[in-house]
């Protein structure tokens, strides 16, 4: 079997969404593809985003169009990629030399307030759930990159619990990137089995609310939960207030390797909890971006990942290596209903 390499966290099917009401066809072969493949990662968790201008009345409707849009996909490259629901379609999958798809919210929006869409969800195949995005929803309150002026924040709602409650019933993963510091200690307290923070770094190293502090992450761990690290300069690296809901203008620093500052969240996070809750959670979205902006990321493409996933091999033991490159995400998935 080729090494897994897993990442938590991709927009990817916004993008296929956006290039496919435009007419492109065979997007993500196209255009995806070939840097998923050249940097070696073969199981994406692709998330279902919906932007705030769709809210609420076409949240359902887009993430709908969203899974089927991945279907048309599929059937017009057959052969390459394969959207899976479990740890053995996942690994034959691998096998096989495909990529592997997994499907997750990032924020329940396209629920509503009905229960029984979860079911449907899972029908359709979303094995992670990630309450929130930045805002608010029927289940919880998201966190903002830095405070803005709104109303108290809250934890999970009666909602929320129910919907942590069906999640774990069902077989579903929750998912606390974007939660904000309350509805994180409520799913402390609700979840019994283990839950993830897809593409979040350590707030200890960048003091943005996005990160997780050192007793969330040692939380985490003790459920048994894995955090992947995110590529984004403001979660990377730290940076100045730059005032009320503004996101913080990081900098890397001159001389360095832009991948350096992953090493300072990766060894973080093994001194609080050991080598087994880190992985990978890149969050990818520089497509949606305006030219001038691409320089807020780590990695502008996949083909960016290259040297610092071969840096990962050089730097740690090997058993080590395969844990952060995916061991550790294949744990999580081997729970999935």
């Amino acid at each position: 079997m080729r090494p897994l390499v897993v990442d938590a966290h991709y927009d990817l099917l916004l993008d296929v969404f956006r290039l496919r009401r435009a007419g492109e066809r065979r997007v993500i072969e196209r255009f995806y593809l070939g840097d998923l493949e050249a940097s070696g990662i073969n199981v994406l968790i692709c998330s279902l985003f919906v932007r705030d201008q769709h809210l609420p009345e076409m949240a359902l409707r887009h993430a709908l169009n969203q899974i089927g849009m991945l279907h048309y996909e599929m059937e017009e490259s057959p052969g390459r990629f394969a959207l899976c629901r479990s740890a053995s379609e996942v690994k034959k999958t691998v096998e096989a030399g495909k990529t592997a798809f997994l499907l997750s919210f990032e924020g329940v929006e396209p629920l509503g307030n009905d229960l029984v869409l979860l079911r449907l969800f899972y029908e359709l195949g979303v094995r992670f759930m990630g309450l929130t995005w930045s805002r608010r929803n029927y289940a919880a309150d998201g966190c903002h990159f830095r405070p803005v002026p709104e109303g108290s924040p809250g934890g999970l709602t009666a909602f929320g619990v129910q919907l942590v409650e069906e999640a774990e019933r069902l077989g579903m993963i929750v998912d606390v990137s974007h939660l904000n510091d309350a509805g994180f200690a409520d799913v402390l307290k609700f979840a019994k089995k283990p839950f993830i923070a897809s593409h979040s770094n350590c707030r200890a190293l960048a003091s943005v609310m996005r990160n997780l502090t050192d007793a969330q992450i040692e939380a985490l761990a003790s459920k048994g939960g894995v955090m992947g690290l995110n590529n984004m300069i403001h979660f990377v690296y730290p940076s100045e207030d730059a005032g009320p809901g503004v996101i913080p203008a990081a900098k890397i620093p001159e001389g360095k390797p832009r991948y350096e500052g992953f090493f300072d969240h990766i060894r973080h996070v093994m001194g609080l909890a050991g080598p087994d809750h880190i992985g990978f959670g890149f969050d990818l979205c520089e497509f949606e971006k305006p030219e001038a902006e691409r320089n807020k990321s780590v990695f502008p493409t996949y083909r960016h990942v290259i040297p610092f996933i071969e840096r990962i091999e050089r730097e740690f033991s090997k058993e080590i290596a395969a844990k952060i490159r995916g061991g550790n995400w294949m744990r999580i998935i081997e729970t999935l209903g």
